[in-house]
Protein backbone atom coordinates (compact mmCIF):
# COMPACT_ATOMS: atom_id res chain seq x y z
CA UNK A 1 0.00 0.00 0.00
CA UNK A 2 1.27 3.61 -0.73
CA UNK A 3 0.79 6.80 1.25
CA UNK A 4 0.93 9.34 -1.24
CA UNK A 5 -2.53 10.87 -0.53
CA UNK A 6 -1.41 11.42 3.13
CA UNK A 7 0.98 14.30 2.70
CA UNK A 8 3.07 15.31 4.65
CA UNK A 9 2.03 18.49 6.33
CA UNK A 10 -1.58 16.92 6.60
CA UNK A 11 0.36 14.41 9.09
CA UNK A 12 2.40 16.99 10.82
CA UNK A 13 -0.60 19.20 11.49
CA UNK A 14 -2.74 15.95 12.47
CA UNK A 15 -0.12 14.92 14.78
CA UNK A 16 -0.28 11.15 13.57
CA UNK A 17 2.25 8.77 12.75
CA UNK A 18 2.50 7.11 8.87
CA UNK A 19 1.38 3.21 10.47
CA UNK A 20 -1.34 4.89 12.33
CA UNK A 21 -3.04 6.82 9.52
CA UNK A 22 -2.58 3.55 7.75
CA UNK A 23 -4.07 1.50 10.04
CA UNK A 24 -7.09 3.38 10.33
CA UNK A 25 -7.16 3.03 6.14
CA UNK A 26 -7.07 -0.52 6.38
CA UNK A 27 -9.80 -0.94 9.26
CA UNK A 28 -11.93 1.63 7.93
CA UNK A 29 -11.96 4.21 10.44
CA UNK A 30 -12.73 7.94 9.79
CA UNK A 31 -9.01 9.64 10.20
CA UNK A 32 -10.38 12.14 12.78
CA UNK A 33 -11.67 9.33 14.56
CA UNK A 34 -8.22 7.41 14.28
CA UNK A 35 -6.37 10.71 14.99
CA UNK A 36 -8.40 10.59 18.33
CA UNK A 37 -7.60 7.52 19.13
CA UNK A 38 -3.98 7.65 18.86
CA UNK A 39 -3.97 11.08 21.24
CA UNK A 40 -5.99 9.01 23.61
CA UNK A 41 -4.53 5.20 23.44
CA UNK A 42 -1.57 5.63 22.25
CA UNK A 43 -1.92 4.15 18.58
CA UNK A 44 -4.60 1.85 18.97
CA UNK A 45 -8.38 2.87 17.64
CA UNK A 46 -11.24 2.47 19.86
CA UNK A 47 -11.90 -0.71 21.88
CA UNK A 48 -14.45 -3.32 20.68
CA UNK A 49 -16.21 -5.67 23.31
CA UNK A 50 -17.40 -9.43 22.08
CA UNK A 51 -18.63 -12.34 24.33
CA UNK A 52 -16.18 -14.83 24.16
CA UNK A 53 -16.65 -18.31 26.79
CA UNK A 54 -16.56 -16.70 30.29
CA UNK A 55 -15.84 -12.91 29.78
CA UNK A 56 -17.17 -10.00 27.52
CA UNK A 57 -13.87 -9.29 25.95
CA UNK A 58 -12.46 -5.95 25.29
CA UNK A 59 -10.25 -5.69 22.31
CA UNK A 60 -8.46 -2.99 19.64
CA UNK A 61 -8.59 -4.35 16.25
CA UNK A 62 -6.47 -2.75 13.51
CA UNK A 63 -5.94 -4.07 10.23
CA UNK A 64 -8.10 -5.26 6.76
CA UNK A 65 -10.40 -8.04 7.86
CA UNK A 66 -9.32 -10.43 4.84
CA UNK A 67 -5.44 -10.02 6.49
CA UNK A 68 -3.90 -13.35 7.82
CA UNK A 69 -4.62 -12.29 11.92
CA UNK A 70 -1.96 -11.83 14.19
CA UNK A 71 -2.92 -12.19 18.29
CA UNK A 72 -0.83 -10.38 20.16
CA UNK A 73 -0.95 -11.06 23.98
CA UNK A 74 -0.12 -8.54 27.12
CA UNK A 75 1.17 -9.44 30.48
CA UNK A 76 1.22 -8.39 34.03
CA UNK A 77 1.59 -5.14 34.89
CA UNK A 78 1.41 -4.56 31.34
CA UNK A 79 -1.87 -3.77 29.40
CA UNK A 80 -2.74 -3.52 25.40
CA UNK A 81 -1.36 -0.09 25.49
CA UNK A 82 2.46 -2.49 25.12
CA UNK A 83 1.51 -2.95 21.15
CA UNK A 84 0.38 0.92 20.54
CA UNK A 85 3.85 0.73 18.19
CA UNK A 86 3.04 -2.56 17.34
CA UNK A 87 -0.25 -3.25 16.22
CA UNK A 88 -0.28 0.07 13.59
CA UNK A 89 3.02 -1.53 12.03
CA UNK A 90 1.62 -4.99 11.51
CA UNK A 91 -1.70 -3.59 9.81
CA UNK A 92 0.28 -1.05 7.92
CA UNK A 93 1.94 -3.78 6.47
CA UNK A 94 -1.85 -6.07 5.95
CA UNK A 95 -2.27 -7.97 9.05
CA UNK A 96 -5.84 -7.75 10.68
CA UNK A 97 -4.16 -7.06 14.23
CA UNK A 98 -6.60 -8.82 17.44
CA UNK A 99 -4.60 -7.23 20.89
CA UNK A 100 -7.57 -7.71 23.67
CA UNK A 101 -7.12 -7.26 27.49
CA UNK A 102 -6.40 -10.25 29.03
CA UNK A 103 -9.27 -11.23 32.50
CA UNK A 104 -9.46 -8.55 34.96
CA UNK A 105 -7.72 -6.16 32.55
CA UNK A 106 -9.26 -3.15 30.86
CA UNK A 107 -13.07 -3.21 29.67
CA UNK A 108 -12.98 -7.12 29.95
CA UNK A 109 -15.51 -8.40 31.89
CA UNK A 110 -16.77 -11.95 33.35
CA UNK A 111 -20.16 -12.72 32.12
CA UNK A 112 -21.18 -14.23 35.30
CA UNK A 113 -21.14 -13.12 39.12
CA UNK A 114 -20.41 -16.47 40.19
CA UNK A 115 -17.49 -17.34 37.75
CA UNK A 116 -14.26 -18.09 39.81
CA UNK A 117 -11.68 -15.09 39.15
CA UNK A 118 -9.37 -17.68 38.23
CA UNK A 119 -5.80 -16.63 36.57
CA UNK A 120 -4.38 -20.24 36.19
CA UNK A 121 -2.67 -20.51 32.91
CA UNK A 122 -5.22 -23.00 31.61
CA UNK A 123 -7.95 -20.25 32.23
CA UNK A 124 -6.08 -17.78 29.99
CA UNK A 125 -4.72 -20.06 27.52
CA UNK A 126 -9.02 -21.11 26.90
CA UNK A 127 -9.63 -17.40 26.79
CA UNK A 128 -7.74 -17.06 23.96
CA UNK A 129 -9.36 -20.08 22.30
CA UNK A 130 -12.42 -18.68 23.08
CA UNK A 131 -11.42 -14.98 21.43
CA UNK A 132 -10.48 -16.71 17.88
CA UNK A 133 -13.67 -18.67 17.88
CA UNK A 134 -15.80 -15.98 18.80
CA UNK A 135 -14.32 -13.68 15.79
CA UNK A 136 -14.18 -16.62 13.49
CA UNK A 137 -10.25 -17.19 13.15
CA UNK A 138 -9.39 -20.60 12.20
CA UNK A 139 -5.57 -19.63 12.20
CA UNK A 140 -3.49 -16.71 13.55
CA UNK A 141 -0.01 -15.99 14.24
CA UNK A 142 0.49 -15.65 17.77
CA UNK A 143 2.89 -13.45 19.51
CA UNK A 144 2.76 -11.83 23.40
CA UNK A 145 5.13 -11.43 26.23
CA UNK A 146 5.13 -11.98 30.18
CA UNK A 147 1.95 -13.92 30.51
CA UNK A 148 1.21 -13.24 26.99
CA UNK A 149 4.11 -15.17 26.23
CA UNK A 150 3.00 -18.29 28.64
CA UNK A 151 -0.36 -18.10 26.48
CA UNK A 152 0.90 -18.04 23.37
CA UNK A 153 3.29 -20.73 24.16
CA UNK A 154 0.12 -22.93 25.34
CA UNK A 155 -1.34 -22.18 22.44
CA UNK A 156 1.40 -22.85 20.25
CA UNK A 157 1.85 -26.28 21.98
CA UNK A 158 -1.60 -27.64 22.35
CA UNK A 159 -3.72 -26.30 19.06
CA UNK A 160 -0.96 -26.23 16.67
CA UNK A 161 -3.55 -26.24 14.35
CA UNK A 162 -4.95 -22.74 15.49
CA UNK A 163 -1.31 -20.84 15.13
CA UNK A 164 0.47 -19.98 12.03
CA UNK A 165 3.50 -19.24 13.80
CA UNK A 166 4.55 -18.27 17.08
CA UNK A 167 6.54 -15.19 18.30
CA UNK A 168 7.43 -15.45 22.56
CA UNK A 169 9.20 -13.24 24.89
CA UNK A 170 11.66 -15.06 26.99
CA UNK A 171 10.90 -18.21 25.06
CA UNK A 172 9.09 -21.51 26.77
CA UNK A 173 7.46 -20.12 29.75
CA UNK A 174 4.90 -23.68 30.28
CA UNK A 175 4.77 -24.53 33.61
CA UNK A 176 2.95 -26.53 36.32
CA UNK A 177 2.39 -26.34 40.16
CA UNK A 178 4.77 -29.20 40.70
CA UNK A 179 8.23 -27.12 39.41
CA UNK A 180 6.86 -24.38 41.12
CA UNK A 181 7.27 -25.96 44.49
CA UNK A 182 10.19 -26.19 43.88
CA UNK A 183 12.95 -24.01 45.58
CA UNK A 184 15.08 -22.21 43.68
CA UNK A 185 18.87 -20.61 44.81
CA UNK A 186 18.88 -17.48 46.88
CA UNK A 187 19.64 -15.27 44.10
CA UNK A 188 16.85 -16.28 42.17
CA UNK A 189 13.88 -16.60 44.61
CA UNK A 190 15.04 -12.54 45.51
CA UNK A 191 13.76 -11.91 42.04
CA UNK A 192 10.45 -13.63 42.50
CA UNK A 193 9.64 -10.99 46.11
CA UNK A 194 6.32 -10.16 44.78
CA UNK A 195 5.06 -13.65 44.62
CA UNK A 196 6.00 -14.28 47.98
CA UNK A 197 4.15 -11.11 48.92
CA UNK A 198 1.08 -11.99 46.89
CA UNK A 199 1.06 -15.66 49.11
CA UNK A 200 -0.27 -13.21 52.12
CA UNK A 201 -3.36 -11.62 52.64
CA UNK A 202 -1.04 -9.05 53.44
CA UNK A 203 0.00 -8.96 49.94
CA UNK A 204 -3.22 -9.17 48.61
CA UNK A 205 -4.55 -5.72 50.98
CA UNK A 206 -1.20 -4.08 49.90
CA UNK A 207 -1.01 -4.74 46.01
CA UNK A 208 -5.67 -3.88 46.20
CA UNK A 209 -4.33 -0.47 47.71
CA UNK A 210 -1.30 0.41 46.04
CA UNK A 211 -2.01 -1.44 42.20
CA UNK A 212 -0.81 1.97 40.78
CA UNK A 213 2.47 2.88 42.61
CA UNK A 214 3.11 -1.20 43.16
CA UNK A 215 2.71 -1.85 39.62
CA UNK A 216 5.15 1.12 38.44
CA UNK A 217 7.62 -0.25 40.36
CA UNK A 218 8.03 -3.79 38.79
CA UNK A 219 8.18 -1.66 35.67
CA UNK A 220 11.27 0.24 36.88
CA UNK A 221 12.78 -3.35 38.26
CA UNK A 222 11.34 -5.22 35.17
CA UNK A 223 13.18 -2.55 32.65
CA UNK A 224 15.70 -0.89 34.67
CA UNK A 225 17.10 1.02 31.54
CA UNK A 226 13.67 1.83 30.17
CA UNK A 227 13.43 5.77 30.93
CA UNK A 228 9.35 5.77 30.06
CA UNK A 229 7.40 8.69 31.65
CA UNK A 230 4.08 9.10 33.69
CA UNK A 231 2.01 9.55 30.89
CA UNK A 232 3.00 6.24 29.23
CA UNK A 233 2.34 4.02 32.65
CA UNK A 234 -0.46 6.07 33.84
CA UNK A 235 -2.28 4.80 30.28
CA UNK A 236 -1.30 1.83 30.79
CA UNK A 237 -2.31 1.73 34.70
CA UNK A 238 -5.96 2.83 33.96
CA UNK A 239 -6.61 -0.69 32.57
CA UNK A 240 -5.52 -1.95 35.46
CA UNK A 241 -8.82 -0.31 37.54
CA UNK A 242 -11.20 -3.65 36.64
CA UNK A 243 -13.59 -4.85 39.76
CA UNK A 244 -11.07 -8.21 38.88
CA UNK A 245 -7.94 -7.32 37.93
CA UNK A 246 -6.54 -7.88 42.07
CA UNK A 247 -8.48 -11.10 42.19
CA UNK A 248 -6.70 -12.56 39.19
CA UNK A 249 -3.07 -11.69 40.06
CA UNK A 250 -3.30 -12.82 43.43
CA UNK A 251 -4.35 -16.04 41.70
CA UNK A 252 -2.11 -15.98 39.47
CA UNK A 253 0.86 -16.11 41.85
CA UNK A 254 -0.93 -18.08 44.46
CA UNK A 255 -1.66 -20.96 41.57
CA UNK A 256 2.16 -21.09 40.84
CA UNK A 257 2.89 -21.84 44.32
CA UNK A 258 0.36 -24.48 44.76
CA UNK A 259 -1.46 -22.09 47.30
CA UNK A 260 -4.56 -21.71 45.35
CA UNK A 261 -6.40 -24.51 43.98
CA UNK A 262 -7.19 -24.37 39.45
CA UNK A 263 -10.52 -25.22 38.51
CA UNK A 264 -11.56 -28.93 37.40
CA UNK A 265 -12.14 -27.98 34.64
CA UNK A 266 -9.07 -26.97 33.26
CA UNK A 267 -7.30 -30.57 34.92
CA UNK A 268 -6.63 -32.62 32.22
CA UNK A 269 -5.19 -29.51 30.14
CA UNK A 270 -3.01 -28.77 33.08
CA UNK A 271 -1.70 -32.15 32.87
CA UNK A 272 -0.87 -32.25 29.39
CA UNK A 273 1.01 -28.62 30.61
CA UNK A 274 3.09 -30.25 33.17
CA UNK A 275 4.70 -32.95 30.82
CA UNK A 276 6.32 -29.56 29.12
CA UNK A 277 5.18 -30.25 25.48
CA UNK A 278 7.32 -29.54 22.59
CA UNK A 279 6.38 -26.99 20.43
CA UNK A 280 6.79 -27.74 16.57
CA UNK A 281 4.89 -24.37 15.16
CA UNK A 282 7.51 -21.76 13.23
CA UNK A 283 9.05 -19.66 16.36
CA UNK A 284 10.99 -16.90 16.89
CA UNK A 285 12.04 -16.43 20.91
CA UNK A 286 13.10 -12.62 22.09
CA UNK A 287 15.33 -11.64 25.05
CA UNK A 288 16.03 -8.00 25.91
CA UNK A 289 19.40 -7.57 27.34
CA UNK A 290 18.47 -5.82 30.04
CA UNK A 291 15.53 -7.99 31.40
CA UNK A 292 15.66 -7.15 34.81
CA UNK A 293 12.59 -9.44 35.43
CA UNK A 294 12.96 -13.31 35.88
CA UNK A 295 13.29 -15.26 32.77
CA UNK A 296 14.82 -18.40 31.56
CA UNK A 297 17.96 -18.80 29.79
CA UNK A 298 17.65 -19.62 25.65
CA UNK A 299 20.30 -22.66 25.77
CA UNK A 300 17.31 -23.84 28.94
CA UNK A 301 14.19 -23.92 26.23
CA UNK A 302 15.99 -24.59 22.49
CA UNK A 303 15.00 -27.61 22.79
CA UNK A 304 11.75 -27.09 23.44
CA UNK A 305 10.92 -26.05 19.96
CA UNK A 306 11.09 -28.78 17.40
CA UNK A 307 10.39 -26.75 14.12
CA UNK A 308 12.04 -24.35 12.17
CA UNK A 309 13.21 -21.95 15.45
CA UNK A 310 15.61 -18.92 15.82
CA UNK A 311 16.62 -16.79 18.93
CA UNK A 312 17.29 -13.49 18.87
CA UNK A 313 18.93 -11.33 21.42
CA UNK A 314 17.36 -7.63 21.46
CA UNK A 315 20.15 -4.74 22.17
CA UNK A 316 20.30 -1.25 23.62
CA UNK A 317 19.06 -1.59 26.78
CA UNK A 318 15.70 -4.00 26.11
CA UNK A 319 14.17 -4.62 29.36
CA UNK A 320 10.84 -7.11 30.07
CA UNK A 321 8.29 -5.63 27.99
CA UNK A 322 10.46 -5.78 25.01
CA UNK A 323 7.10 -4.68 22.22
CA UNK A 324 6.76 -1.27 23.86
CA UNK A 325 10.78 -0.81 24.48
CA UNK A 326 12.03 -2.38 21.24
CA UNK A 327 8.51 -2.32 18.51
CA UNK A 328 10.38 -2.32 15.38
CA UNK A 329 11.93 -5.95 16.84
CA UNK A 330 8.92 -7.34 17.86
CA UNK A 331 7.12 -5.98 14.28
CA UNK A 332 9.77 -7.48 12.40
CA UNK A 333 9.69 -11.09 14.59
CA UNK A 334 6.11 -11.34 13.60
CA UNK A 335 6.51 -10.88 10.18
CA UNK A 336 9.61 -13.32 9.64
CA UNK A 337 7.66 -16.08 11.59
CA UNK A 338 5.00 -15.86 8.87
CA UNK A 339 7.97 -16.66 5.90
CA UNK A 340 9.53 -19.35 7.86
Amino acid sequence: MTFDRFDEERRRFLGVTTAAVAAATFAGIPLAQAVAATKLAGGLPPIKQIDAGVLNVGYAELGPSSGRPVLLLHGWPYDINAFAEVAPQLAAAGYRVIVPHLRGYGTTRFLSAGTVRNGEQAALALDAIALLDALGIKQALVAGFDWGARTVDILAAIWPERCKALVSVSGYLIGNQESGKAPLPPAAELQWWYQFYFATERGRAGYAANTHDFSKLIWKLASPKWQFDDATYDRSAANFVNPDHVDIVVHNYRWRLGLADGERQYDDLEKRLAQAPVITIPTITLEGDANGAPHPEPAAYAKKFTGKYEHRLITGGIGHNLPQEAPDAFVKAVIDSDKM
